[in-house]
């Protein structure tokens, strides 16, 4: 079996890191999760126990130049941990998760230890909505996908979250910098940023969000809650394979290792046997 370190970095974050450490330290083990709190006023949650968790000063003042030395700064960490004995490092931001289908039986490092890895690998970008009218405001206790059953197949979040030897992530870890990517089959990163109305509007009142300029960001991401309320969902199976095969041939013209879709805007509804995994 690899040796799989998952990283992140959060600010104010405390209600999708606990899921983060939940999630990644019942796959990998607490011992293997690295967290990364964004500036020294931060407070260490007691349920990152066991793991390592430190405080650094703060990378930037604004979106851009934010997301730019964070990744920046984890690419250095997961550069340390494939060199100190790791074979694979996962990384993401708290909201995202990367689950393997169900249907496969396998744990998530068990599949990954099977997969065939040149530099890096993509789950298929799966980004949750809620549903107005049909699904209720989201609660901790429970599963978020017993709780949220559609989301966009967006290029977004097909993300280069896994890398297998020392690289560099671009922002958000949309890419790797230089490098192709390679979308893997039955592997799905889920991105729950923004699947729920009354949590973000909690967002846009957050001073320190809005001081960085995420109140725009926040707004435009908000239009994924009205793609999934306003559009038809279609069937996972064929349509997640449509989109896995469209992201691989075809590029967005200003980034050849980004993946494209035509501009399509597709939601789809997600299977029961998704239910308890996140």
């Amino acid at each position: 079996m690899k040796r799989i370190a998952a990283i992140t970095m959060v600010r104010n974050d405390d209600f999708y890191l606990r899921k983060w450490v939940e999630y990644y330290g019942r796959e990998l083990g607490k011992e293997n999760l690295y967290i990364y709190f964004d500036g020294l006023d931060q407070e260490i949650a007691p349920f990152c126990e066991g793991t390592t968790a430190l405080k650094v000063p703060k990378i930037g003042k604004r979106v851009v130049s934010n997301d730019k030395g964070r990744v920046q700064f984890l690419s250095w960490k997961a550069a340390e941990l494939l060199s100190g004995g790791y074979d694979l490092v996962i990384g993401t931001d708290a909201d995202e998760f990367i689950v393997v289908d169900p249907k496969l039986g396998k744990s998530l490092p068990e599949y990954l230890s099977e997969a065939k890895i040149k530099g890096s690998l993509s789950p298929l970008g799966l980004d949750f909505g809620q549903k107005l009218g049909e699904e209720m405001d989201i609660t901790e206790n429970e599963p978020f996908l017993l709780q949220r059953h559609y989301a966009q197949l967006g290029t977004r979040y097909t993300k280069a979250s896994i890398m297998a030897e020392p690289l560099a992530w671009g922002s958000g870890f949309h890419r790797i910098k230089g490098r192709n990517f390679h979308i893997a089959k039955n592997l799905y990163l889920c991105h729950f940023g923004y699947f729920d109305q009354k949590r973000l509007e909690d967002r846009f009142q957050d001073k320190d969000r809005l001081k960085q300029g995420w109140g725009k960001h926040m707004k435009k991401r908000s239009r994924t809650i009205q793609l999934v309320s306003n559009k038809k969902a279609r069937k996972f199976e064929p349509w997640t394979c449509f989109a896995r095969i469209c992201q691989t041939l075809v590029r967005p013209p200003y980034a050849w290792n980004k993946p494209a879709m035509f501009g399509l805007k597709l939601i789809v509804r997600i299977p029961e046997r998704f239910q308890n995994i996140v």
